[in-house]
């Protein structure tokens, strides 16, 4: 029993002097609409973020919701269509995904956080960000690929936000923008993580994924890369080794970088307490990215 109690309290330890570097530090936290199925599955990654503005941090939550919308759709009858990763948003679809993320989810994640003694304020997208639409070129045929009200980040407010944080809240935004004409677009939660973080300046980003982190071998979590530079991360992505739904966390992280977050994150949403152990360990548990440029 004494030597148990003396394990936890080297784990204590260990823990200081990150505790202390990360004192009243922003660290922008993005999960997605896969772990967000229902309470249990995002409970443990809540208290983990309780955990951090209880000792000082100033923790910011971006969330998405898309199995929620994806049920909501089937519930309306209208069948969910994704092109290249990205959900194909008409306008009876936009009226879903914001009814869904801002009246459900949002309400949701907040009531969880509290209940670990952690305040929390909601802040709807469309109130935060301002987009443009979000269109390609087919490299094949030329022809321009439109996904309706799905945009890409131009600028974020985060008066609001910052307001909260002195305020001693933790902010939970839904990855929903306004362009000029006042429509409301759906963004993809790992682009407006990234926005948050870099208008914020953010001393970290951490993207909670589906997977350990990124992988040199994607289908066996041992090739995991502890710890990976901008230049690094660019050859892994000219090779293909850095795909898919990958992407657009990696779009996210280099952006964040560049614009003066010292450090990204990918870890898995699936450990137990592996925001806390990515953070507060001299091992980590996931992929940490850092800038190598001056």
């Amino acid at each position: 029993m004494l030597q148990h109690a003396i394990e936890k309290a080297a784990v204590l330890i260990e823990a200081m002097p990150y505790i202390q570097a990360f004192r009243g530090e922003t660290v922008v936290v993005k999960f997605g609409g896969s772990i967000i199925n229902d309470e249990s599955s995002y409970a443990d990654i809540l208290r983990d973020v309780a955990f951090m503005e209880i000792i000082g941090m100033r923790p910011v939550i971006v969330h998405g919701g898309g199995k929620a919308i994806t049920r909501k759709m089937e519930e309306a009858g209208i069948a969910a269509n994704f092109v290249k990763g990205l959900r194909v948003t008409d306008a009876e679809t936009i009226a879903i995904v914001e009814k869904t993320l801002n009246e459900e989810v949002n309400p949701q994640v907040r009531k969880v956080l509290e209940s670990f003694q952690a305040p929390a304020t909601g802040f709807k997208g469309q109130d935060v960000f301002r987009v443009s639409p979000h269109t390609e070129t087919d490299p094949e045929t030329g022809t321009v690929l439109d996904w309706g009200f799905v945009g890409n980040v131009d600028s974020a407010d985060v008066t609001g936000i910052v307001a909260a944080l002195d305020a001693g809240r933790v902010p939970v935004v839904t990855p929903l923008g306004r362009d000029q004409a006042g429509n409301i677009y759906n963004i993809n939660a790992d682009e407006a993580a990234g926005a948050m973080a870099r208008e914020l300046k953010a001393r970290k980003l951490v993207f909670l994924s589906d997977v350990p982190g990124l992988m040199r071998d994607p289908s066996d979590p041992e090739t995991i890369i502890s710890t990976l530079t901008l230049a690094e991360m660019e050859r892994l992505i000219g090779d293909g080794t850095i795909a898919g739904g990958m992407l657009p966390k990696v779009s996210g992280a280099v952006k964040a970088l560049k614009a003066g977050v010292r450090k990204t994150h990918i870890i898995d949403a699936e450990m137990p307490h592996s925001l806390l152990l990515e953070l507060f360990t001299e091992q980590g548990v996931g992929t940490e990215i850092v800038g190598d440029f001056s």
